[in-house]
């Protein structure tokens, strides 16, 4: 363990039950992988938040800010240092505030992406159906800029609030945040310059009134359309590849090089959607990033394409 017994004894006497010390990460992720943490903690809410980002920061202990867990392939040895998961101290979702531009929703981080989904939905307020099927936070789905065919993040979000190491609270609007394909970021100006790892606390939503009949049938029809297109059943990450700027999508190029229902060890590119690997049985890691590597090697060598990972490989 990394963890001195000093740091193991602060994080005992503050967080109690909220703390686990060798962790096993396959608990925590959508893909049912991973070796241990050194410590894996829940804090209770935003001051205990607050409290261990910065006492994780001044030790120069590193932390990893967790989800739902569902874009990670935490690697077989496991994470070295804090794995903090946010969904007990931030999944709360409110409407905030309404005005002649649209009705402002602010989503936690710790929330779910289908619960704000419900939440709009329930309200008769369009804008997120765009988001109906995507796993996991808040919190990542901002990170990821996430989208469908439908939208993404970028066209109904209106500004985040991030918590820096210091324990300060900076709330950046959206003409300063830089959204790209399954990106987002913002100019270190923002937030003074700071280059320690920040923490997305929340996202403020512009939505709009509508027939909440006619949102719920068109939730329904997404819905459908993606899982006719998509595997269920089995764990997985969803698209493990972002699609390239043009020409074909990173499933087609992974189908067209041969590669679909391709399996090492438990991993295996799924039959029906060649962007997504599975968890077939009870696959490892190193099951995974051997079939990725597969993949990207073999895409590159047919087609000249580098392709790029939607899932972030973390772990010592």
């Amino acid at each position: 363990m990394a963890l001195d017994s000093d740091s193991i004894k602060w994080l005992k006497s503050r967080f109690g039950s909220n703390v686990k010390f060798d962790e096993p990460m396959s608990k925590h992720t959508s893909l049912r992988v991973g070796g241990p943490a050194d410590a894996f903690v829940a804090p209770e809410n935003v001051e205990a938040l607050k409290a261990l980002v910065s006492w994780s920061w001044h030790k120069e202990s590193p932390y990893l800010i967790l989800g739902n867990g569902t874009n990670l392939l935490v690697k077989d040895s496991g994470i070295t240092g804090v794995v903090i998961v946010l969904t007990q101290c931030l999944n709360t979702i409110s409407q905030t505030d309404r005005n002649t531009h649209g009705i402002m929703v602010t989503a936690m981080a710790g929330a779910h992406v289908k619960t704000l989904c419900s939440f709009a939905l329930k309200k008769g307020l369009e804008g997120m159906n765009f988001a109906m099927g995507i796993p996991g936070s808040v919190g990542g789905g901002i990170i990821m800029n996430a989208g469908t065919s439908y939208g993404s993040m970028e066209r109904v979000l209106e500004s985040i609030s991030i918590l820096l190491p210091t324990g300060q609270v900076r709330n950046i609007k959206k003409e300063n945040l830089d959204f790209a394909y399954r990106k987002i970021s913002w100019n270190k100006a923002q937030i003074d310059g700071h280059h320690g790892q920040q923490v997305i606390l929340d996202g403020c939503f512009r939505l709009h009134p509508s027939d909440p009949e006619k949102l719920k049938r068109e939730a329904q029809k997404i819905l459908e359309t993606r899982w006719q297109r998509q595997p269920r059943g089995l764990p997985s990450a969803g698209c493990f590849y972002k699609n390239p700027a043009s020409g074909m999508t990173a499933g087609e190029l992974i189908e067209a090089a041969g590669l679909k229902g391709k399996s090492m060890g438990g991993a295996k590119i799924s039959s029906k959607h060649a962007n997504f690997i599975l968890n077939h049985h009870n696959a490892s890691a190193a099951d995974f990033l051997g079939l990725m590597e597969l993949v990207e090697e073999t895409v590159l060598k047919k087609f000249n394409i580098n392709l790029e990972r939607e899932v972030k490989v973390v772990g010592s």
